[in-house]
């Protein structure tokens, strides 16, 4: 007669010998969340760079909602194949987030990695939310690359999602590492790039590999670094010192934006200006002197809400967010401290960019005009400035938020007009005492017209007085009251009623209806 066990004692036996799942659960998300070894978890912290998720926990209100795929490719020793996709709350809105971890093999992208970003921007975009990216990767690995790189599915989603997206979520870039080759193009592809000084690195080219094509001898913050991207070739927009830095923009950033190209972006509760000198005091009315226009926006908008854009790249435009009793703007402005507050290259190509951005995220624009135009000469043309100066007009023109353009002083040429000048149909000019527009100013309207004149007085001391007296007449002659005899702004106001009246009107623009072109796409010069 054959034994037969006991039910229960077999079951007994049976879980004795079989390991708790749920133990190996907790035991396995414990281990994914750490991420690389103890090692590298303490070399990146050695470096002065911040573990990943202690990022996010500075990021998010009270930590992350939800992670997807942590567990990928643990079993390989590869946790999340390193890269956490969470979403979380900033501000008690919801955001994504695709996160770097270094402390996996450095970062770098594998054949889940991608797909595990790829699906966090398709979910943000489909829900309407801000995406987050906090970089820090070594790139691509090319030992993966048979499975990741040439079909359909494949590194390159993740930059053609970042296109599709555009204009539609606000996109966002935070570079704590490295950023090399292919991946570079994410940052480049957000509507902001924030740098940490000494770590945050981008190029398409190792300096070892520039030596090795080209025989440059360079160093990776010559070639990449946060500052010369941030002063330099414009990929950076806010250079920052520290990982805690970085995060705090990234929050600021996205309380200025709506969730989406939907909505509305988020009021605050309003604020007087800053205490200092008034705007009347801040304004020299001879034009050969100057003042700083960052100076003047503080003492226009609420206190300490001016975020500015590119600050370190062409300086000679002031570009940034502020808010206006509460209200977000975006504030596009010349500097007179910066070669005049003159357009080049880069000023008309920055300028662009953040017009775009408002412009997609029904942000209102502020113009504050102190212009003497588009710079001149032969190294500039060269450069291309006619064919940079006409993409910050099409951005101007394209614009279909509220838009008021204030004229603080000098007004000339093209530069009125790519500072939203009244042709460009604001939605209201305003004019200081202070403001000066002309075709042109009074030293080369006086060449051009009494060229010749000029040329014939043989006495140096004789043509200069000629020259000054006709300068001075011509000066003279440029009067806002002439322009407001002719209707062509919609108001002339005190310079310290300037607040009360932008905050009034803004408010009255906001009501009417937005109307998009009705085109395709507009051909944007490059």
């Amino acid at each position: 007669m054959t034994e037969t066990l006991d039910p229960v004692q077999n079951d007994t036996a049976t879980s004795a010998e079989t390991p708790d799942v749920h133990e190996q659960l907790a035991s396995k998300l414990a281990a994914a969340q750490l991420g690389g070894s103890e090692k590298q978890r303490q070399k990146q912290i050695d470096a002065g760079k911040m573990l990943v998720r202690d990022r996010l926990a500075l990021l998010f209100d009270e930590g992350w909602e939800f992670e997807d795929g942590l567990l990928a490719r643990f079993e390989e020793g590869l946790p999340g194949d390193a890269v956490v996709t969470c979403i979380g709350k900033v501000d008690g809105r919801q955001v994504c987030v695709i996160a770097n971890d270094y402390t996996v093999k450095a970062g770098t992208w594998g054949k889940r990695t991608f797909e595990k970003i790829v699906r966090m921007q398709e979910l943000a975009d489909s829900i309407g939310a801000p995406l987050v990216y906090l970089f820090d990767s070594a790139g691509a690995r090319i030992d993966e690359q048979f499975e990741s790189y040439a079909g359909r599915r494949a590194w390159g989603n993740i930059f053609y999602n970042q296109v599709q997206f555009s204009g539609r979520i606000p996109q966002v870039c935070a570079l704590f590492g490295p950023s090399p080759a292919g991946s570079a193009y994410v940052p480049a592809l957000c509507d902001l790039t924030i740098m940490v000084r000494g770590h945050a690195t981008a190029y398409l080219g190792s300096p070892r590999l520039a030596q090795m094509v080209t025989g440059e001898d360079v160093t990776l913050e010559e070639m990449g670094g946060a500052e010369m991207h941030c002063r330099t070739s414009g990929l950076g927009d806010v250079l920052v010192e520290d990982d805690e830095e970085a995060i705090a923009a990234i929050r600021v950033w996205l309380s200025y934006l709506p969730q989406n190209f939907r909505e509305d972006p988020p009021a605050a509760v309003p604020a007087a200006p800053a205490a200092g000198r008034t705007v009347k005091e801040i304004v020299p009315i001879r034009e050969s002197e100057v003042f700083d226009i960052v100076e003047f926006i503080n003492a226009v908008v609420d206190e300490d809400s001016f975020f500015p854009y590119k600050e370190l790249f062409a300086p000679e435009m002031v570009a940034g967010f502020a808010r206006l009793g509460g209200r977000p703007v975006g504030i596009i402005s010349n500097q007179p401290t910066h070669l005049g507050g003159v357009l080049f290259s880069d000023s008309s190509d920055k300028a662009a960019r953040f017009i775009w951005i408002c412009n997609a995220f029904n942000i209102p624009l502020l113009f504050l005009v102190d212009i003497a135009g588009f710079m001149i000469g032969s190294e500039v043309e060269r450069q291309g400035i006619i064919r940079h100066g006409a993409k910050m007009l099409f951005a101007v023109a394209d614009s279909r938020v509220p838009r008021i353009t204030v004229l603080v002083r000098k007004a000339y040429g093209g530069g009125y007009l790519a500072m939203s000048g009244a042709p460009m149909q604001p939605d209201a000019v305003i004019a200081l005492p202070t403001a000066k527009p002309a075709l042109m100013g009074p030293d080369a309207a006086v060449n051009g017209i009494h060229f010749n004149r000029i040329q014939s007085i043989e006495d140096p001391e004789e043509r200069a007085a000629f020259i000054k007296e006709k300068q001075d007449e011509y000066a003279a002659g440029i009067d806002v009251f002439k322009i407001a005899n002719e209707n062509a702004v919609e108001a002339v106001v005190q310079a310290d009623d300037l607040r009360d009246e932008l905050i009034r009107r803004f408010e009255t623009y906001r009501r009417r209806p937005r109307k998009d072109p009705e085109r395709n796409l507009g051909v944007t010069p490059v």
